[in-house]
């Protein structure tokens, strides 16, 4: 997701994507693991977009 997007959000909105974007992970690692994973580079576009969100809450003083 974009930065733009994210801050558009409020506080609750950007927790709970932070919780599906942390179950993403799990299953891509999963996925990763197992060797059915088709988008590798989709990892570490979750990893980034985990960081977005806790920038944002930061910026906010929400954590």
């Amino acid at each position: 997701m974009k930065y733009n997007e994210l801050k558009a959000m409020n506080d609750d909105e950007l927790l709970a994507k932070e919780t599906d974007f942390r179950k993403e992970i799990f299953n891509l690692i999963i996925q990763k693991s197992l060797g059915s994973l088709e988008n590798p580079k989709r990892v570490k576009a979750v990893k980034k977009d985990i960081a977005r969100v806790k920038t944002i809450l930061n910026e906010r003083g929400r954590r």
